[in-house]
């Protein structure tokens, strides 16, 4: 119980701002949840879909990589189907696969900007809580205040610095890892789009 009343105190001592940073970090985590969530359904089996594609695309079985499309549905498999769907001429389906890419990145890009924001908005939230909680220290000695209420208060202020730059780096760490995530997904399927074009290239030669 000690502990919670310390850190109420803490909490209550870093002034107004303490709420939207609250609310900050929450949204953090909500984000970093759901995201997570979503990128792994989405890299599901993915090791297995890869080399399974890989294989039949260097053995020219389009009616394998279409099995694993429909075995594996995920954002990467819906990549691979559409180009195949689209397989008429090496332009219509690399065409095929860079629209169906650009779609799925913006689902895999969802909600990283908020992240952004919160990285920028959250220390000059705790920036503003303690250049008002200063304001108010100083005040004391208008007050007839002494030296060791003013320095009890700056120490009390600046926990809205410390806080606001607690939830700055917590956003920057979970942005950071899904923009690295993202990343090595379009890295993966751009590798195999090009397997699957250059497994294609004899049958628009022929």
């Amino acid at each position: 119980m000690e502990g919670f009343s310390s850190a109420m105190h803490l909490f209550k001592s870093g002034g107004l701002v303490m709420y939207p940073l609250l609310l900050l970090s929450l949204i953090t985590f909500a984000i970093a949840v759901e995201r997570f969530y979503y990128y792994r359904i989405n890299r599901k089996g993915s090791r297995v879909f890869f080399h399974g594609v890989y294989h039949a695309a260097v053995q020219k079985d389009f009616d394998t990589i279409e099995k694993l499309c429909k075995e594996f549905p995920s954002a990467i498999s819906r990549v691979i189907e559409s180009g195949l769907m689209n397989a008429g001429t090496e332009t219509t389906m690399k065409g095929a696969f860079s629209d169906r890419m650009s779609m799925e990145a913006i689902n895999f890009r969802r909600y990283l900007d908020y992240l952004s924001a919160i990285v920028t908005i959250a220390p000059l939230l705790g920036l503003l809580g303690t250049v008002t909680g200063m304001i108010q220290t100083f005040s004391v000695l208008d007050e007839g205040g002494g030296a060791g209420a003013i320095t009890g208060g700056v120490g009390e202020a600046l926990v809205a610095t410390a806080s606001g730059l607690c939830v700055a780096i917590i956003a920057f760490c979970v942005y950071t890892y899904f923009g690295h995530q993202l990343d090595a997904i379009v890295t993966d399927t751009e590798r195999l789009c090009s397997t699957v074009v250059t497994a294609k290239k004899e049958s628009w030669e022929a």
